[in-house]
């Protein structure tokens, strides 16, 4: 008995050894992003996006929680404009602002504060295209150590990607409405 728990010691020491040195190779930062192209102008999709209020149309986090306490401040739309929330374990708790505002990109600060803290910047990209607008959805953020070892057994780009291809599915659906 006491060689079998040698030997599941000496396993568990290595997997969590080969474990850390797999994180250890991962990248300093991650990033995910999606694209669709819609039958819309830039200025109507990135109106649908400059004002959190209208994220309840589209955005595939609305869902998941309906008893979810949103906040909003600062600005109506645009540079400026504060969303927040509250929810259960399916969407956290977090804030978000948008921080730049052009006719090819709005940039947001993305705060997920539980159920673990991290800080995220998200980008909704606008490129004319011969059918409509390409719209990319990305979100990128630094990956501290820790991640780097949640990363060895979570994909983030399967977990967000799916919501991603949701939310501007959703999107494409409201703005190509006359």
């Amino acid at each position: 008995m006491l060689k079998f728990l040698a030997y599941a010691a000496l396993a568990v020491t290595v997997a969590i050894v080969v474990v850390l040195i797999i994180a250890a190779k991962k990248p300093d930062t991650f990033r995910v992003e999606r694209k669709i192209v819609i039958n819309a102008s830039p200025e109507k999709i990135q109106a649908e996006i400059n004002d959190f209020h209208r994220w309840q149309a589209w955005s595939p986090y609305e869902n998941k929680d309906p008893q979810m306490k949103r906040s909003f401040s600062g600005a109506a739309s645009g540079v400026g404009a504060r969303y927040g929330w509250e929810g259960d374990k399916n969407v956290g708790t977090g804030a978000m602002e948008i921080t730049a505002s052009t006719p090819e990109k709005t940039t947001i600060k993305l705060d997920f504060l539980q159920p673990f803290e991290a800080h995220n910047i998200a980008e909704f990209s606008f490129q004319p295209s011969t059918a409509g607008t390409e719209v990319t959805w990305a979100m990128q953020g630094p990956l501290p150590f820790f991640g780097k070892v949640m990363h060895v057994f979570f994909n983030m780009d399967k977990m967000v990607g799916g919501d991603f291809e949701t939310g501007l599915a959703s999107l494409k659906a409201v703005a190509e409405k006359p």
